[in-house]
């Protein structure tokens, strides 16, 4: 992984799975550019979080336990942050500050506990500074990533 000051921390948007056929495909897009052109960094949360929605029988094409053993081993190319008692301690802390879900707090303390600058996030306000750590929407018109 390339050291940048400005590392970026991925959060798999939740609520994507449920967007129309078109949409998903544009997102799907975006997302294979994100990871190609990026480093990132994940926490295993959001591996947890990418397999328990890829693999959800009320999909229209869940993906088999097989195919998503697959695609984490994929990403395990990337840096990831393991959820340790000081990340939960630190996600409480975020969610008292800043009123978000627990959650979502998590993925904002392992960004914070990697160093990063960026989480990108759809489900999160974009633009908005979580204590050092700034959301990126990478679905929204026009947003920057850098």
């Amino acid at each position: 992984m390339r050291q940048e000051a400005d590392e970026t921390h991925v959060k798999c948007p939740r609520n994507a799975l449920g967007a129309s056929a078109e949409n998903a495909q544009e997102k799907a897009r975006a997302a294979r550019n994100l990871l190609e052109a990026r480093d990132l960094v994940l926490s295993t949360q959001v591996l947890q979080e990418l397999v328990v929605q890829a693999t959800r029988a009320s999909r229209p094409d869940p993906l088999s336990l097989r195919q998503a053993t697959d695609l984490v081993e994929a990403f395990a190319r990337f840096p990831v942050v393991d959820v340790t008692l000081e990340v939960v301690r630190s996600a409480l802390a975020v969610q008292d500050r800043y009123g978000v879900s627990y959650w979502d707090a998590a993925v904002l303390a392992a960004a914070r506990a990697a160093r990063c600058r960026t989480v990108l996030s759809e489900d999160l306000s974009h633009g908005q500074d979580y204590g050092g750590v700034r959301v990126v929407n990478p679905f929204a018109a026009g947003a920057g990533t850098g």
